[in-house]
């Protein structure tokens, strides 16, 4: 009997080890050893190709007989730009949308509810040659007639397109964002408001000093998300002809034909900064759900 309960004891033991391989073979990341396969092959390709090292160097660096910045650099440039603008629009139309101003409210619901519900290479387009030029030839108009030169000088080519892609995203993201902000605000106990008031606090100063601290450490692993996201939207520019990366990969195809290795190149780029964000971003979420709870009014 005793012999019989050994196996018994082994076979279980047996079983448990094979299912806990099981389970770490399941929770293993395949995915990574081919993302680690693919910038290998990239890198190989790279070493040992001329196409490719051509491509990947104009497409970091920019063309030689380039006078501005191009590629990566202005890809980079553009999404951080239109990143802290479309924030700052997105906080103030998020508060705008739990303020109890009616018409604050509306204003706020519009321009979320209109700028969501447009495509943003329409948005881009729309910025660049309907909105953009209006504006100007009204500020212009008003600057003759009151004889203001700064106004009157005012030139639409003086605008360039990367600032005009950098606008409208900017400003398609700002709704995106101010979703983000409300959504944060909300998730915020309303006896947090009640507390703050009953202190002697305005309104403002709960919403600065109570808050708002408490809703953007919640609103960080979204924030970051449409950081990457508005990254990889960045390459809606191309249809302005800005030299980010995806127009400068447009040209580089059409003036050498090498379709595999400069949309290969350009994929590549797109994907190693996305991943290294993304990457970012989950650290953050975890360092934020471990991290000890947002001190509260008591």
């Amino acid at each position: 009997m005793s012999d019989q309960s050994e196996r018994v004891q082994i076979t279980e033991e047996e079983g448990a080890g094979g299912s806990r391989w099981k389970k770490r073979l399941a929770r293993a990341p395949w995915w990574v050893s081919l993302v680690i396969l693919i910038a290998l092959l990239f890198i190989y390709a790279v070493l040992t190709n001329s196409g490719y090292r051509e491509t990947f160097n104009i497409m970091v660096f920019g063309r030689p007989e380039a006078e501005a910045t191009e590629g990566v650099v202005l890809t980079i440039r553009i999404t951080l730009i239109a990143f802290a603008i479309a924030t700052v629009l997105g906080l103030i139309a998020g508060l705008a949308r739990v303020s109890s101003s009616i018409i604050l409210n509306n204003i706020a619901t519009f321009y979320v509810e209109i700028v969501r519900g447009v495509p943003l290479v329409v948005l881009i387009l729309y910025f660049a040659f309907v909105l953009l030029p209006l504006v100007i030839d009204l500020l212009a108009g008003l600057g003759n007639r009151l004889n203001l030169d700064f106004l009157a000088s005012l030139n639409l080519r003086d605008v360039s397109f990367e600032a005009r892609a950098i606008i409208a995203l900017a400003f398609g993201y700002g709704a995106y964002e101010a979703e983000v902000f409300r959504a944060g605000i909300q998730s915020i106990e309303h006896g947090q408001m009640e507390a703050a008031r009953s202190l002697g606090m305005t309104y403002f100063q709960a919403m600065r000093y109570v808050i708002l601290p408490q809703a953007i450490r919640r609103v960080l692993p979204p924030l970051g998300n449409d950081f990457i996201a508005l990254l990889k939207d960045s390459s809606l520019a191309t249809v302005l002809a800005v030299p980010e990366l995806t127009q400068l990969g447009r040209i580089q195809r059409s003036s050498t034909f090498r379709v595999f290795e400069v949309f290969n190149t350009v994929a590549v780029m797109y994907l190693s900064m996305t991943l290294l964000l993304s990457l970012g971003v989950r650290m953050l979420e975890r360092r934020l759900s471990s991290g000890r709870p947002s001190s509260t009014i008591r």
